[in-house]
């Protein structure tokens, strides 16, 4: 069983009892556990699960933002042989009622009231949802919810005889995908895909037990997940940020020395910090002068050779100046600064390696649990994902396609054969993405196949990389490139709104950020930016139009996925109004030159 994540915690919580496992913000100060506590409460939720008839292999849904109990509730159910099955706290009850059918939940964890309704919403069409425990109880709740202070029991000899049936072969988890048509699809997991994930991570990271991370990520997303297990199968602490929104102030905090992320949080950082930067030109010098540096240092140590006294010189000059200052923001040092999720643009990972933070950016799909391929301290290539997982194969399909083989393939989508046989063909994960593998062994990832733009004259258009072009520029803060069987391409993009405020000020604009938003001026800049930025792109590939959005782009409204990446064809829809308008103007205009 060696292969299994609970007997590696185990051993951690056998041999270092008295390690810090756990830690969450409260009021102005955290809540600790030591890893002999944390193993307590994994225990006695393996009990409180036996105690409610919670078979091997039966569902336990977790529906709660980030927290210690998370991690209890999901190494509990797996105690017990259970099958953890988490939600999105962002889910609506149409998607609860989904996941809970689909997979046959008999339990389901909540955090708070919000969970608590929109779970109660769709309870009477849940026959077999028995259970329902709730970690913050609230007043005028409904008897039929249990308190996790209450569900809690002491763990009696029964645990241990239901986990020396466990496996590594045994489900960790069914993960349901964020599909972007149709239902969601329940991906099976398998305990022995994340033990080999972190065994082959050892190959390329030293971690430490003094390492600590920050779990931010939503835990119910595969990337989370599967970190927090590396982090507490190395006996590191977890400080866990239950409102992603907080992360900002509790990096500063926390001052974790691991970090797993997507690209939104270091766009963010790297925006503010040239926003900050270009309020007078002597702070754009100093900024430019001190990422030169830093820039100059870092190459110099790819080369293999220590810089120059000069250089040194200079740098701890930059440093004082300048780099520490973005470091700070995200916490200090870092043993592992890991990004996935999505594409992370090369300037922001120069960005970073510059003040001193490298990234290692990685890629992966839930169906890989989720790591496919990852950049390592020492062996890595700014703009790729970095060389295959230790033991799996990568070969390119048709059009492109990344197809993937290896140890840590799910075991197929629950209760569909079909989709599993389309996703999985002769032993190999068709991804849907697609890219090439240079000589050295570097994968690079150039889009998505169904995102992947024909035009009605049959020119193939990938956005991704014209999209990550005009996200260079600091003034725009989503842009998302359209033109599927359309006469040519369009650009619909969501603007800074500090950096609006910033070009107003400069500008004179008269009203407030409402109406700048709405003015022709920012729509003429944001226009010839866009313009600017695409000049030496194939004609194909260069918008014919922007079209500014003044809408937030959020998880709430639909338009984010729990990882904060863009739902393209969710945009598209939203916005089709605007679209057909842009469309049918530009081809009115083109008919009236004809004539």
């Amino acid at each position: 069983m060696k292969n299994h994540v609970v007997t590696r915690v185990r051993e951690v919580i056998s041999q270092h009892g008295s390690r810090t496992a756990t830690r969450i913000r409260e009021n102005d100060g955290w809540r600790t556990q030591t890893y002999a506590q944390f193993g307590q409460q994994i225990l006695k939720v393996a009990q409180g699960l036996l105690n409610l008839g919670v078979e091997a292999g039966g569902r336990v849904g977790i529906f709660m933002g980030n927290s210690p109990e998370w991690s209890e509730i999901d190494l509990g159910s797996c105690t017990v042989r259970a099958v953890p099955v988490p939600l999105y706290a962002t889910s609506t009850p149409e998607q609860i009622e989904h996941i809970a059918a689909d997979s046959g939940l008999s339990v389901m964890f909540v955090g708070n009231q919000s969970e608590a309704e929109r779970v109660l919403e769709v309870f009477p069409n849940l026959p077999s949802l028995e259970h329902v425990i709730i970690l913050k109880p609230y007043a005028g709740m409904p008897a039929e919810i249990v308190s996790y202070r209450d569900f809690l029991a002491e763990p009696t000899p029964a645990v241990e005889e239901r986990f020396a049936e466990a496996s590594g072969d045994d489900l960790a988890s069914i993960i349901y995908t964020s599909g972007t048509t149709g239902n969601p699809k329940g991906v099976m997991l398998q305990h022995s895909a994340f033990v080999l994930q972190s065994e082959a991570l050892d190959k390329f990271f030293d971690i430490k037990p003094d390492d600590h991370s920050l779990s931010f990520l939503p835990l119910s997303h595969a990337l989370e997940r599967a970190w927090t297990y590396v982090v507490l199968i190395h006996g590191c602490m977890n400080t866990y940020v239950e409102n992603a929104r907080t992360v900002a102030e509790q990096m500063v905090l926390a001052q974790p020395t691991m970090m797993v992320s997507v690209p939104r949080l270091y766009e963010t950082v790297y925006t503010t910090a040239h926003r900050k930067a270009a309020g007078s030109p002597v702070k754009r010098a100093i900024f430019s002068w001190a990422l030169k540096i830093g820039r100059h240092n870092q190459y110099a140590h790819r080369a293999g050779r220590e810089p120059g006294a000069a250089l040194k010189a200079k740098l701890k000059i930059a440093d004082k100046l300048v780099l520490q200052n973005v470091r700070h923001a995200l916490g200090g040092p870092k043993t592992v600064l890991a990004c996935g999720g999505a594409p992370l643009r090369e300037e922001i990972e120069e960005f970073f390696a510059s003040v001193g933070l490298p990234i290692q950016p990685g890629y992966g799909l839930t169906e890989a649990s989720p790591l496919v391929s990852f950049n390592a301290p020492d062996d890595f290539k700014i703009g790729t994902v970095g060389k295959v997982l230790v033991g799996g194969e990568i070969r390119i399909g048709d059009f492109g396609e990344i197809l993937y083989k290896g140890p840590n393939l799910m075991k197929g989508y629950w209760n569909n054969q079909e989709a599993t046989d389309e996703m999985i063909k002769d032993g190999w994960l068709h991804t849907g993405d697609v890219g090439y593998v240079d000589t050295d062994g570097f994968l690079t990832i150039t889009d998505r196949l169904k995102d992947i733009i024909v035009t009605q004259g049959g020119k193939n258009v990938a956005p991704q990389p014209i999209e990550g072009m005009i996200l260079a520029d600091p003034l725009f803060e989503h842009a998302v490139l359209l033109g599927d069987n359309r006469p040519f391409v369009t650009l619909l993009v969501k603007p800074s709104l500090p950096a609006v405020e910033e070009l107003a000020k400069k500008f004179a604009w008269p009203g407030d950020a409402k109406d700048w938003m709405k003015s022709s001026e920012l729509a003429q800049e944001l226009k010839r930016r866009v313009d600017e930025l695409t000049a030496k792109l194939p004609s194909q590939e260069r918008p014919k139009e922007t079209t500014v959005l003044d809408e937030e782009f959020t998880m709430d409204n639909g338009l984010l996925t729990p990882t904060l990446k863009v739902r393209r064809r969710e945009v598209e829809k939203r916005f089709r109004h605007l679209v057909d308008e842009v469309y049918a103007r530009l081809e009115k205009a083109r008919n009236d030159r004809r004539d």
